[in-house]
C-alpha cells in the first residue's frame, strides 16, 4: 500500500454464519527514537510518516526547541534498505544554538520511574506554568464552532476510516477552518505532528483550537499550553490532571463534544 500509515495482515472473520479468511487493513505501529545531536533522547511508538514534524513538535512542547531558528537539520539515521531504517531521527542545533536536551532527564518516554521518584501532578503543572505562563489571549469562540469541531476532525481521518486503529488531531483557526491535521497510533504523537507542521508553515500564531480524538490527558493540554493554543476540544473524557492544568494555564477545555452537546471544564467565559 502507498501509505506508510497502513498495511495488511491476514485475518479470519468469524460470525454465527461461519468463517472466512481474508486480508484486513491495519494501522502501522513502529518505534521512533528521537536523538538530539546524536544523543538518544526519547523512544515513542508511532505511526510512520511525518516524523520530522513529530520530532520538532515534541521538542517544542518540552522546551528543548523554542522555534525553528534553533534547528539545523532533521534527518533519519542509517541507510535506506537497512532493517529498521526510518525509526531513528536526529535533530541538530542551528548555528550558534545549544539545545538543552537535559531538560527531559527523568521524564523521557520509554524509561521507567519508581513510585518514590518525587514526581507529582501539582509539581508537573507548576513547572509548566513557570516555563510557558498562562494563556493571556483575549478571544472568544462560538459554541457552534466547538460543536462542529469533531466533524471537521472526522472528515480528515483517512487512516482511521480504513483501520479504526489511529487517533487524530486537528488545529483550527479563529473561523473554525482547519490549519493542520495528523493521525497516529498515539494521541500525543498526533498533536506533536500538527504543532510541528504549523511551526514549519510559520502559522502557529493562527492556532486557536486543538481538536483531539478520544480522551484528553495532561500531556495533551500540556502540548496545547506550550504551543499557545487557548482552546482544547476532545471527543471523549478529560482526566482530572488535564482539567487542573487547563484551569491554571487559562485554557478553555471542552470534552464529550458530540451529539450537539459538550461539557466545558475551564474558561467557559470564552464561549459565545
Amino acid at each position: 500500500m502507498a501509505s506508510p500509515a497502513i498495511t495488511e495482515r491476514d485475518a479470519r472473520r468469524v460470525s454465527a454464519d461461519g468463517a472466512v479468511d481474508e486480508a484486513d487493513v491495519v494501522a502501522v505501529e513502529e518505534p521512533l527514537e528521537i536523538q538530539v545531536g546524536g544523543e538518544p533522547l526519547v523512544l515513542t511508538m508511532r505511526t510512520p510518516g511525518e516524523d520530522r514534524f513529530l520530532a520538532i513538535g515534541f521538542l517544542f512542547a518540552e522546551g528543548v526547541v523554542r522555534s525553528l531558528a534553533d534547528v539545523g537539520t532533521v534527518a533519519h539515521c542509517g541507510r535506506p534498505g537497512e532493517e529498521g531504517f526510518g525509526n531513528v531521527i536526529d535533530v541538530t542545533a542551528g548555528p550558534g544554538v545549544s539545545l538543552d536536551a537535559g531538560r527531559l532527564e527523568g521524564t523521557r518516554r520509554g524509561t521507567l520511574t519508581t513510585a518514590s521518584c518525587g514526581i507529582c501532578g501539582r509539581r508537573s503543572i507548576d513547572d509548566l506554568i513557570e516555563r510557558v505562563g498562562p494563556s493571556e489571549r483575549e478571544l472568544t469562540v462560538s459554541v457552534a464552532t466547538l460543536l462542529e469541531a469533531p466533524t471537521t476532525l472526522a472528515e480528515a481521518q483517512d487512516a482511521f476510516a480504513k483501520t479504526g486503529g489511529v487517533h487524530a488531531a486537528t488545529v483550527l483557526d479563529a473561523t473554525g477552518a482547519a490549519l493542520a491535521h495528523a493521525e497516529d497510533v498515539g494521541r500525543h504523537n498526533a498533536v506533536d505532528k500538527v504543532v510541528g507542521k504549523l511551526l514549519y508553515a510559520e502559522r502557529l500564531d493562527e492556532a486557536v483550537t486543538l481538536v483531539v480524538s478520544g480522551r484528553v490527558s495532561f500531556e495533551i493540554v500540556q502540548k496545547a499550553a506550550a504551543a499557545g493554543i487557548p482552546v482544547v476540544v476532545a471527543v471523549s473524557a478529560p482526566t482530572s490532571l488535564a482539567i487542573d492544568l487547563a484551569e491554571r494555564a487559562g485554557i478553555t477545555l471542552a470534552a464529550f463534544v458530540r451529539g450537539g452537546r459538550m461539557n466545558v471544564y475551564s474558561r467557559a467565559d470564552r464561549l459565545r
